[in-house]
């Protein structure tokens, strides 16, 4: 696989947009650190600043496993925000796509958020992001941002 971004160790950086249901758009900018360990283990942590705003920032920690040539790979997700995560992605030739749902007390909280993200990849430098968040049918949040590696 040609990608750079997740199945490979780095740092990037990002900045696009913040959109709510019936808000304007509100820029953003973050930082993505990928590692990987033992046994095809990676993780994915990612700080999203919202500069100029009061909103306070936004926090993900993913943890999941890929086997080499896989193209299938469940991972969990500790969220600032929503708390604990757990999806599922897909590496396809020019795109990594997750689907996720929301993992809480209250049952019906948990089966009425969910989510996806969906990584672009346009050369190995660069990517973009496009994700939303959905409770129950409707799509109450996304977001749109261009990831750049660093060094």
């Amino acid at each position: 696989m040609s990608h750079t971004f997740l199945l490979e160790e780095g740092r990037w950086t990002f900045k696009g947009h913040w959109l709510e249901r019936s808000g304007v758009p509100i820029p953003i900018q973050g930082k993505t650190l990928i590692a990987w360990g033992q046994e095809n283990w990676f993780t994915w942590v990612t700080r999203l600043d919202f500069p100029n705003s009061e909103q306070p920032p936004i926090t993900l920690q993913y943890r999941g496993r890929l086997d080499l040539g896989d193209r299938l790979y469940n991972f969990v997700l500790q969220h600032s925000v929503f708390g604990h995560i757990e999806g599922e992605g897909w590496v396809a030739p020019d795109s990594i796509v997750q689907t996720y749902r929301v993992i809480s007390d209250d049952e019906r909280q948990s089966q009425r958020q969910s989510g996806f993200e969906s990584l672009y990849r346009l050369d190995d430098q660069t990517y973009l992001l496009s994700s939303g968040i959905f409770v129950g049918n409707a799509m109450t949040t996304t977001l749109e941002a261009t990831l750049r590696r660093q060094g």
